[in-house]
Protein backbone atom coordinates (compact mmCIF):
# COMPACT_ATOMS: atom_id res chain seq x y z
CA UNK A 1 0.00 0.00 0.00
CA UNK A 2 1.41 3.40 -1.04
CA UNK A 3 1.73 5.97 1.71
CA UNK A 4 0.86 9.53 0.69
CA UNK A 5 2.82 12.27 2.43
CA UNK A 6 0.64 14.83 4.17
CA UNK A 7 1.98 18.16 2.93
CA UNK A 8 -0.61 20.19 4.80
CA UNK A 9 -1.08 19.07 8.43
CA UNK A 10 -4.26 20.26 10.13
CA UNK A 11 -6.73 19.47 12.93
CA UNK A 12 -3.92 18.92 15.44
CA UNK A 13 -3.33 20.33 18.91
CA UNK A 14 -2.36 23.79 17.63
CA UNK A 15 -2.73 25.93 14.53
CA UNK A 16 0.07 25.46 11.99
CA UNK A 17 1.07 27.77 9.14
CA UNK A 18 2.54 25.94 6.13
CA UNK A 19 3.82 27.70 2.98
CA UNK A 20 2.02 26.54 -0.14
CA UNK A 21 3.82 23.57 -1.71
CA UNK A 22 1.91 23.60 -5.02
CA UNK A 23 1.53 25.84 -8.08
CA UNK A 24 -1.53 28.08 -8.33
CA UNK A 25 -1.75 27.93 -12.13
CA UNK A 26 -0.80 24.44 -13.27
CA UNK A 27 -0.85 24.84 -17.06
CA UNK A 28 2.33 25.68 -18.92
CA UNK A 29 2.83 29.32 -20.01
CA UNK A 30 1.19 29.94 -23.37
CA UNK A 31 -1.36 27.13 -23.02
CA UNK A 32 -4.42 28.06 -25.04
CA UNK A 33 -7.76 28.60 -23.36
CA UNK A 34 -10.42 31.16 -22.47
CA UNK A 35 -8.16 33.03 -20.03
CA UNK A 36 -5.55 35.54 -21.16
CA UNK A 37 -2.01 35.59 -19.80
CA UNK A 38 -2.88 38.70 -17.78
CA UNK A 39 -5.94 37.04 -16.27
CA UNK A 40 -3.91 33.97 -15.32
CA UNK A 41 -1.22 36.22 -13.83
CA UNK A 42 -3.80 38.02 -11.69
CA UNK A 43 -5.28 34.73 -10.57
CA UNK A 44 -1.83 33.44 -9.65
CA UNK A 45 -1.07 36.60 -7.67
CA UNK A 46 -4.40 37.14 -5.89
CA UNK A 47 -5.94 33.67 -5.84
CA UNK A 48 -9.09 34.78 -7.61
CA UNK A 49 -10.46 36.21 -10.83
CA UNK A 50 -13.72 38.16 -11.20
CA UNK A 51 -15.57 38.09 -14.54
CA UNK A 52 -18.25 40.72 -15.21
CA UNK A 53 -20.40 38.48 -17.41
CA UNK A 54 -19.79 34.76 -17.72
CA UNK A 55 -23.35 33.89 -18.76
CA UNK A 56 -26.02 35.96 -20.54
CA UNK A 57 -29.21 37.39 -19.02
CA UNK A 58 -31.21 34.76 -20.92
CA UNK A 59 -29.10 32.01 -19.40
CA UNK A 60 -29.45 33.55 -15.95
CA UNK A 61 -33.24 33.33 -16.34
CA UNK A 62 -32.95 29.64 -17.28
CA UNK A 63 -30.80 28.77 -14.29
CA UNK A 64 -32.90 30.90 -11.92
CA UNK A 65 -36.02 29.04 -13.02
CA UNK A 66 -34.29 25.71 -12.43
CA UNK A 67 -33.08 26.83 -9.00
CA UNK A 68 -36.63 27.86 -8.09
CA UNK A 69 -37.93 24.50 -9.29
CA UNK A 70 -35.44 22.63 -7.15
CA UNK A 71 -36.00 24.52 -3.90
CA UNK A 72 -39.79 24.25 -4.19
CA UNK A 73 -39.79 20.53 -5.02
CA UNK A 74 -40.84 18.65 -1.84
CA UNK A 75 -38.73 15.64 -2.86
CA UNK A 76 -35.60 17.78 -3.21
CA UNK A 77 -36.30 19.56 0.07
CA UNK A 78 -36.60 16.23 1.86
CA UNK A 79 -33.40 14.88 0.30
CA UNK A 80 -30.22 14.83 2.42
CA UNK A 81 -28.56 16.94 -0.26
CA UNK A 82 -30.68 19.92 0.81
CA UNK A 83 -29.59 22.11 3.72
CA UNK A 84 -32.34 24.01 5.55
CA UNK A 85 -31.98 27.33 7.40
CA UNK A 86 -32.65 26.52 11.08
CA UNK A 87 -34.60 29.73 11.79
CA UNK A 88 -36.62 30.42 8.66
CA UNK A 89 -36.78 26.79 7.46
CA UNK A 90 -35.98 28.04 3.97
CA UNK A 91 -33.67 26.01 1.74
CA UNK A 92 -30.13 27.30 2.17
CA UNK A 93 -28.24 25.02 -0.26
CA UNK A 94 -28.83 22.07 -2.55
CA UNK A 95 -25.79 19.88 -3.23
CA UNK A 96 -24.88 17.74 -6.25
CA UNK A 97 -27.05 19.84 -8.54
CA UNK A 98 -25.16 18.67 -11.62
CA UNK A 99 -26.44 15.16 -10.92
CA UNK A 100 -30.05 15.95 -10.02
CA UNK A 101 -30.56 18.58 -12.74
CA UNK A 102 -29.68 18.21 -16.41
CA UNK A 103 -29.91 22.01 -16.70
CA UNK A 104 -27.06 22.49 -14.23
CA UNK A 105 -25.19 19.52 -15.73
CA UNK A 106 -25.14 21.48 -18.97
CA UNK A 107 -23.62 24.46 -17.19
CA UNK A 108 -20.81 22.27 -15.83
CA UNK A 109 -20.01 21.09 -19.37
CA UNK A 110 -20.14 24.62 -20.84
CA UNK A 111 -16.74 25.43 -22.43
CA UNK A 112 -16.79 28.88 -20.79
CA UNK A 113 -16.89 27.10 -17.43
CA UNK A 114 -14.99 23.83 -17.71
CA UNK A 115 -12.52 25.36 -20.19
CA UNK A 116 -11.31 27.86 -17.60
CA UNK A 117 -11.00 25.12 -14.99
CA UNK A 118 -8.89 22.96 -17.31
CA UNK A 119 -6.65 25.90 -18.14
CA UNK A 120 -6.04 26.81 -14.50
CA UNK A 121 -5.48 23.22 -13.35
CA UNK A 122 -3.52 22.06 -16.40
CA UNK A 123 -5.40 18.81 -16.90
CA UNK A 124 -8.79 17.24 -17.38
CA UNK A 125 -11.10 17.90 -14.44
CA UNK A 126 -14.02 16.32 -12.62
CA UNK A 127 -16.61 17.85 -10.29
CA UNK A 128 -15.61 17.43 -6.67
CA UNK A 129 -18.70 19.30 -5.48
CA UNK A 130 -21.57 21.34 -6.87
CA UNK A 131 -24.38 23.21 -5.18
CA UNK A 132 -26.75 26.13 -5.38
CA UNK A 133 -26.58 28.56 -2.49
CA UNK A 134 -29.86 30.38 -2.12
CA UNK A 135 -29.11 32.67 0.84
CA UNK A 136 -32.67 34.03 1.08
CA UNK A 137 -33.32 37.49 2.46
CA UNK A 138 -34.29 38.48 5.99
CA UNK A 139 -31.81 36.52 8.02
CA UNK A 140 -30.01 33.85 5.99
CA UNK A 141 -26.84 33.01 7.88
CA UNK A 142 -23.39 33.53 6.45
CA UNK A 143 -20.38 31.26 6.00
CA UNK A 144 -17.60 31.93 8.52
CA UNK A 145 -13.98 32.44 7.42
CA UNK A 146 -12.37 29.25 6.14
CA UNK A 147 -10.17 27.70 3.49
CA UNK A 148 -12.08 25.14 1.41
CA UNK A 149 -8.91 23.13 0.92
CA UNK A 150 -8.50 22.75 4.67
CA UNK A 151 -11.83 20.91 4.78
CA UNK A 152 -11.39 19.04 1.51
CA UNK A 153 -7.94 17.87 2.60
CA UNK A 154 -8.91 16.97 6.17
CA UNK A 155 -12.32 15.42 5.51
CA UNK A 156 -12.37 14.42 1.80
CA UNK A 157 -8.73 13.42 1.25
CA UNK A 158 -7.69 15.80 -1.53
CA UNK A 159 -3.88 15.55 -1.43
CA UNK A 160 -2.76 18.71 -3.26
CA UNK A 161 -3.96 22.25 -3.96
CA UNK A 162 -5.09 21.53 -7.50
CA UNK A 163 -8.73 22.53 -7.22
CA UNK A 164 -10.64 25.61 -8.34
CA UNK A 165 -14.11 26.91 -7.54
CA UNK A 166 -16.43 29.14 -9.53
CA UNK A 167 -19.35 31.03 -8.02
CA UNK A 168 -21.79 32.26 -10.67
CA UNK A 169 -24.29 34.90 -9.59
CA UNK A 170 -27.95 34.15 -10.38
CA UNK A 171 -29.11 37.28 -8.56
CA UNK A 172 -27.34 40.59 -8.14
CA UNK A 173 -24.63 40.39 -5.49
CA UNK A 174 -24.77 43.66 -3.57
CA UNK A 175 -22.34 44.91 -0.97
CA UNK A 176 -25.17 44.48 1.55
CA UNK A 177 -26.69 41.02 0.95
CA UNK A 178 -23.98 38.74 2.26
CA UNK A 179 -21.48 38.80 -0.57
CA UNK A 180 -18.31 36.74 -0.89
CA UNK A 181 -15.20 38.13 0.83
CA UNK A 182 -11.68 36.89 0.05
CA UNK A 183 -8.29 37.83 1.49
CA UNK A 184 -6.14 38.42 -1.65
CA UNK A 185 -2.90 36.43 -1.54
CA UNK A 186 -4.00 34.26 1.39
CA UNK A 187 -3.88 31.23 -0.92
CA UNK A 188 -0.08 31.24 -0.57
CA UNK A 189 -0.20 30.06 3.06
CA UNK A 190 -2.04 27.02 4.41
CA UNK A 191 -3.57 27.52 7.83
CA UNK A 192 -3.85 24.17 9.59
CA UNK A 193 -6.58 24.51 12.20
CA UNK A 194 -6.58 23.20 15.76
CA UNK A 195 -8.97 20.58 17.08
CA UNK A 196 -10.02 17.08 16.08
CA UNK A 197 -12.76 16.40 13.54
CA UNK A 198 -15.94 15.01 15.14
CA UNK A 199 -17.67 12.02 13.59
CA UNK A 200 -20.24 13.05 10.95
CA UNK A 201 -18.96 16.61 11.19
CA UNK A 202 -20.57 17.50 7.86
CA UNK A 203 -24.04 17.43 9.43
CA UNK A 204 -23.05 20.38 11.60
CA UNK A 205 -20.59 22.13 9.31
CA UNK A 206 -23.04 22.55 6.41
CA UNK A 207 -25.15 24.75 8.70
CA UNK A 208 -22.49 26.34 10.91
CA UNK A 209 -18.82 25.46 10.64
CA UNK A 210 -16.92 24.75 13.86
CA UNK A 211 -14.18 22.18 13.13
CA UNK A 212 -11.70 23.68 10.67
CA UNK A 213 -12.35 27.23 11.86
CA UNK A 214 -9.33 29.56 12.13
CA UNK A 215 -8.70 31.43 15.38
CA UNK A 216 -9.44 35.17 15.62
CA UNK A 217 -5.71 35.77 16.11
CA UNK A 218 -4.79 33.96 12.88
CA UNK A 219 -7.58 35.66 10.93
CA UNK A 220 -6.49 39.07 12.18
CA UNK A 221 -2.91 38.44 11.09
CA UNK A 222 -4.03 37.28 7.64
CA UNK A 223 -6.40 40.22 7.20
CA UNK A 224 -3.72 42.69 8.30
CA UNK A 225 -1.29 41.15 5.81
CA UNK A 226 -3.61 40.70 2.83
CA UNK A 227 -6.67 42.90 3.27
CA UNK A 228 -10.20 41.84 2.40
CA UNK A 229 -11.93 42.10 -1.00
CA UNK A 230 -15.74 42.08 -1.22
CA UNK A 231 -17.22 40.79 -4.49
CA UNK A 232 -20.30 42.39 -6.00
CA UNK A 233 -21.76 42.01 -9.45
CA UNK A 234 -24.79 41.65 -11.66
CA UNK A 235 -26.50 38.33 -12.22
CA UNK A 236 -24.36 36.41 -14.71
CA UNK A 237 -21.06 37.59 -13.23
CA UNK A 238 -18.68 35.03 -11.75
CA UNK A 239 -15.78 34.70 -9.35
CA UNK A 240 -13.13 32.01 -9.81
CA UNK A 241 -11.05 31.34 -6.72
CA UNK A 242 -8.30 29.02 -5.58
CA UNK A 243 -9.12 26.24 -3.13
CA UNK A 244 -6.86 27.68 -0.42
CA UNK A 245 -8.19 31.25 -0.38
CA UNK A 246 -9.32 32.42 3.04
CA UNK A 247 -12.90 33.49 2.42
CA UNK A 248 -16.32 33.85 3.99
CA UNK A 249 -19.57 35.79 3.77
CA UNK A 250 -21.85 37.63 6.16
CA UNK A 251 -25.51 37.13 7.02
CA UNK A 252 -28.11 38.43 4.60
CA UNK A 253 -30.54 40.65 6.52
CA UNK A 254 -31.69 42.54 3.42
CA UNK A 255 -34.89 41.69 1.50
CA UNK A 256 -32.79 40.61 -1.49
CA UNK A 257 -31.69 36.97 -1.86
CA UNK A 258 -28.17 36.18 -2.98
CA UNK A 259 -28.41 33.08 -5.13
CA UNK A 260 -25.31 31.56 -6.72
CA UNK A 261 -24.42 28.29 -8.38
CA UNK A 262 -21.12 26.97 -7.04
CA UNK A 263 -19.00 24.39 -8.89
CA UNK A 264 -15.74 22.87 -7.63
CA UNK A 265 -13.44 21.36 -10.24
CA UNK A 266 -10.58 19.09 -9.20
CA UNK A 267 -7.78 17.76 -11.39
CA UNK A 268 -8.06 14.13 -12.43
CA UNK A 269 -4.40 13.93 -11.32
CA UNK A 270 -5.37 14.93 -7.75
CA UNK A 271 -8.13 12.45 -6.96
CA UNK A 272 -9.26 11.98 -3.39
CA UNK A 273 -7.68 9.41 -1.08
CA UNK A 274 -8.67 8.66 2.51
CA UNK A 275 -9.25 11.73 4.72
CA UNK A 276 -6.09 13.20 6.22
CA UNK A 277 -7.72 14.38 9.47
CA UNK A 278 -11.18 12.87 9.89
CA UNK A 279 -12.49 9.49 11.10
CA UNK A 280 -14.39 8.75 7.87
CA UNK A 281 -15.12 10.09 4.41
CA UNK A 282 -17.94 12.56 3.94
CA UNK A 283 -20.87 11.47 1.73
CA UNK A 284 -20.23 11.51 -1.99
CA UNK A 285 -22.75 14.28 -2.62
CA UNK A 286 -20.35 16.58 -0.71
CA UNK A 287 -16.99 15.10 -1.73
CA UNK A 288 -17.16 13.10 -4.96
CA UNK A 289 -15.58 9.70 -5.42
CA UNK A 290 -16.53 9.49 -9.09
CA UNK A 291 -13.50 10.92 -10.87
CA UNK A 292 -14.91 10.76 -14.42
CA UNK A 293 -13.64 13.75 -16.42
CA UNK A 294 -16.15 16.36 -17.51
CA UNK A 295 -16.84 15.99 -21.22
Amino acid sequence: MTTITDLYPTRGATEVLTPRQDPVVWSAPGTSGPLTADELGGYDRDGFLAIDQLITPEEVALYRAELDRLITDPAVRADERSVIEPKSQDVRSVFEVHRISEVFAGLVRDPRVVGRARQILGSDVYVHQSRVNVKPGFGASGFYWHSDFETWHAEDGLPRMRTVSVSIALTENYATNGGLMIMPGSHRTFLGCAGETPADNYKQSLRMQQAGTPSPHALTELADRHGIRLFTGKAGSATWFDCNCMHGSGDNITPYPRSNVFIVFNSVENTAVEPFAAPARRPEFIGARDFTPVR
